[in-house]
């Protein structure tokens, strides 16, 4: 029989990675307050999710899931805000046009203010203090009054996704997502580049999009054109903060976490009795799973029938983070036991955090051609398998950032201290996010050939 649920039952449970509030009782407050707030997003938003998802889990239909690695509150603006969406509108059309598939579009945006770490503490000069875990805890200077953690940053998180929610419609509804104006955007990016074959798929979507315009589909009649669905997501590891934002839904009934869309849960927060794994059961948004190289196939069926119970096609989404090297000797098993127990599951890459190292000049960094070829043992090991390589799980922002080395910029070790901004883990900039998009389109060619 399965064990009665509620928001609050992770509360009984072992929990990782959650930070020491020295004051319960303002803790206490302040989730009394967020719980009274408004949901930042709906529950009909959320079901409309799901369904774009099971077309994902059929094969009709590709993920472009990304966005910042921690969001902050110091770099919060709309002008940083439009430029890591129109990034992902900007690879979304090449995907799309390469695919020959719609392509679902979830931002890491207006929620991802939380981070797993590998120590409780940090030590600098002598000085041990708690690391940072994302500014919804406590901030990135080094000294002991920012790294204390303060639940009233719950309320300032709540308030910048708010904001971000409000120009994150606007901007999806309001005319800045118009299909030729994105595709102009990409035009210019290719004139910059020295890939002669981005310009040749460049071309192609203009000649694509002149046809369609001769055919009579514009922005005047086919709302598609000027307009696109564009949901949220992010890790669900403070869990104080995502039970103050789950609310029943009142016309259909069922619990939703209303922080986001989706959220997902990380590698090291998925363990069967903990809290983690509790509280995401019984919502009703859809779920990523992260998982490593270091993953049992029969621990994973056991997690996906506490996480997915009914098997329901679109809740579950698979984010391997393996390195290409691990995902030849790893993936095929993981999906061979999937297809045999007959779990409904969308198959997602992460190929950031495997690929992450420590350079030469001191700053942590990731390699695009190493991501870049992650990708790809992705895509080879499912068309080896026969199953979907449903979509990708990106670390990226729309600034000119110096964080990942190389790609069509050639960025080299020693340009990253150019402009690395990045709170936590280095991002793709906007430049290599779509330099990424348009080698991705041979492989998804190669998926629908």
């Amino acid at each position: 029989m399965e064990k009665k649920w509620s928001k609050n039952t992770w509360r009984d449970y072992r929990i990782r990675q959650q930070p020491f509030y020295e004051d319960s009782v303002n803790l206490k407050i302040v989730e009394s307050k967020i719980n009274k707030l408004p949901p930042l997003i709906f529950a009909g938003e959320v079901r409309s999710l799901k369904e774009k998802l099971k077309k994902v889990a059929m094969g009709e239909a590709f993920l472009l899931q990304g966005g910042d690695c921690a969001e902050s509150f110091s770099d919060f603006s709309a002008n940083n805000l439009r430029d890591s969406f129109k990034v992902i509108l900007q690879m979304s059309a090449v995907l799309t046009y390469a695919s020959s598939l719609p392509v679902v579009k979830v931002g890491r945006i207006a929620g991802q203010f939380a981070k797993p770490r590998s120590d409780d503490f940090e030590e600098k000069n002598g000085l041990k203090l708690p690391s940072y875990r994302g500014d919804i805890i406590n901030d990135i200077n080094f000294d002991i009054n920012s790294r204390k953690p303060d639940p009233k940053r719950m309320l300032d998180a709540y308030s910048q996704s708010a904001y971000s929610l409000n120009l994150i419609r606007a901007f999806a509804s309001g005319g800045f997502a118009d299909l030729e104006k994105v595709h102009n955007w990409n035009l210019d990016f290719v004139k910059k580049s020295t890939k002669n074959k981005y310009l040749d798929l460049a071309n192609s979507i203009t000649d694509a999009l002149k046809f369609m315009k001769a055919c009579g589909f514009n922005k005047e009649n086919v709302p598609e054109f000027k307009q696109v669905d564009f949901f949220t997501s992010h890790e669900a590891l403070l869990l104080n903060y995502e039970e103050a934002l789950t609310r029943e839904d009142s016309m259909k009934g069922g619990w939703y976490d209303c922080s986001a869309h989706m959220l997902w849960i990380g590698e090291r927060t998925r363990n069967l009795d903990e809290a983690h794994v509790e509280f995401m059961r019984g919502i009703k948004n859809p779920i990523g799973v992260k998982i490593g190289p270091s993953v049992d196939e029969d621990y994973l069926i056991k997690l996906l029938e506490i996480l997915n119970p009914l098997n329901e096609m679109g809740k579950i989404t698979l984010i391997t983070r393996m390195g290409s090297e691990n995902i030849y000797s790893k993936l095929p098993l993981l999906i061979q036991k999937i297809r045999k127990n007959k779990n409904n599951v969308i198959w997602s890459c992460d190929p950031m955090h495997a690929n992450t190292y420590k350079s030469s000049t001191g700053f942590k960094t990731r390699s695009f051609d190493k991501i870049l070829s992650e990708i790809e043992a992705f895509f080879k090991v499912h068309q080896q398998e026969g199953s979907f390589a449903g979509g990708i799980h990106l670390e990226l922002t729309g600034l000119d950032v110096t964080e990942c080395v190389g790609g069509s910029q050639k960025i080299k070790e020693e340009d990253l201290s150019d402009r690395y901004h990045t709170h936590c883990d280095p991002r793709l900039n906007a430049s290599q996010g779509l330099d990424l998009a348009f080698k991705l389109s041979d492989f998804l060619k190669v998926k629908r050939g």
